[in-house]
């Protein structure tokens, strides 16, 4: 399934930077307004002033303010922060207002305080993914954001005419991950707790690097959203589903696709199947197919195995110690003569389609030689078939692919 948009960006680059347009806020009710960023934020109108649910990433909140300021209807009464994401809570200093209560789920200030330990790390293989998509990521200030209230289960909030529920949704991009429920209005936000695309498969555990997801705790989320029967799903991203029939017949294919991987994983398991294989192996009936914008089915299998089998895989004795395979890159090298070889071994393999082998023998000769012209120059061609039979939909594996060329062509540039 390719959907990527004209100016051939994967959809969910075109969905992140959906708000650099923008002019106005979105009426997606006449009291339920909508401004697009890296996540979007919500603007609720009650007869006693308005209910924010998220706040857009910190460089975009003078953006925000301006954008939402011609439908506010009197002060802000509170944020709901549907996740401890910086896209989701990036915007609370600037917008709160004297007496705004900001709530967020159980465990938003553990979210938080996980990215902030990690910070240079995240930001380094962050910067391989996102720095084309986010700019100015490098320079980012990141604000603290304490909540008022973290959820732990259920928390029902009245204003004016309206009736807020904030609901625990703990399988989504993150431990504290929270709904908001209109239940008067059969409205419910959900953030990104499908993911950043819906009708996607959810990722669960991201390149970038961060706590893998349980799948078995996104299907009980999910299964959450899905008995609340709302008539307007409003997510992270996107236009809002419309329609109760709609919204239950979308939440049952999202529900059952990610059951038939978490059986189709578990089974494999049981039968002594190696994880590379079922990631080979395990794919979705076509009655069964979701996006793949940000998650994979691949990836899925892997992190469902992993989150029930650990680190390792049975499958060397290396794996219980501190010497990597690359160790012998410079035997290995050696013994075939050098690195030039292993390239041309690696050219036949790409001739015949596989890409991936080819790879394999690189990483042995340009681990022993990183400098060898025709290693990177064969390593190129075989990312850029990589790149062209991914159909350009995955963000992450996408910017990944392009970021391996630009290095290679980094390489061969200080060669010339």
């Amino acid at each position: 399934m390719n959907t990527k948009k004209d100016d051939d960006k994967p959809m969910l680059a075109a969905l992140v930077q959906a708000g650099e347009q923008q002019t106005e806020a979105v009426a997606i009710t006449d009291f339920v307004h909508m401004v697009k960023d890296i996540s979007n934020a919500y603007l609720v109108n009650t007869s006693d002033g308005d209910i924010m649910v998220n706040t857009g990433f910190v460089t975009s909140t003078e953006r925000n303010r301006a954008l939402f300021e011609p439908v506010r209807s009197g002060p802000l009464n509170a944020i709901f922060l549907t996740q401890g994401h910086p896209d989701h809570y990036g915007g609370v200093p600037a917008l709160a207002e004297a007496g705004t209560r900001v709530i967020a789920g159980r465990g938003f200030t553990d979210t938080c305080e996980f990215f902030r330990m990690l910070d240079p790390y995240l930001r380094r293989r962050s910067g391989k993914l996102w720095t084309g998509t986010i700019k100015n990521r490098e320079q980012l200030v990141i604000p603290t954001v304490v909540p008022d209230l973290e959820v732990d289960g259920n928390y029902s909030m009245a204003l004016g005419n309206r009736q807020f529920e904030a609901i625990a949704t703990p399988g989504g991009e993150a431990p504290d991950s929270i709904v908001v429920w209109m239940p008067r209005e059969k409205i419910v936000f959900t953030g990104n707790l499908f993911g950043p695309v819906f009708m996607s498969m959810p990722n669960l555990c991201t390149l970038r690097g961060d706590k893998p997801r349980s799948a078995a705790r996104y299907l009980d989320s999910l299964d959450t959203v899905r008995q609340l029967g709302a008539d307007l799903l409003i997510t992270g991203h996107g236009e809002p589903i419309r329609g109760a029939a709609q919204i239950r017949a979308d939440l049952d294919k999202l529900h059952e696709a990610v059951s038939w991987i978490h059986q189709a994983t578990v089974e494999g398991m049981n039968a002594g199947v190696d994880v590379h294989t079922l990631m080979r192996e395990i794919h979705l009936p076509e009655h069964l197919a979701i996006g793949e914008y940000h998650g994979k089915v691949s990836w899925a299998v892997r992190t469902i195995w992993e989150e029930y089998s650990g680190w390792f895989h049975f499958d060397s004795t290396t794996s219980l110690y501190a010497v990597p395979r690359s160790s012998v890159d410079g035997d290995l090298v050696e013994l075939a003569g050098g690195a030039e070889p292993l390239a041309a071994r690696a050219r036949e393999k790409l001739a015949q389609g596989s890409a991936l082998e080819a790879l394999h023998l690189l990483d042995v000769a340009l681990g022993a030689e990183p400098a060898q012209a025709t290693a990177l120059g064969v390593k190129k061609d075989a990312l850029q078939l990589l790149l062209a039979e991914s159909g350009g939909n995955n963000l992450s594996e996408v910017m990944w692919l392009k970021s391996e060329i630009a290095a290679v062509e980094a390489a061969l540039g200080r060669e010339d």
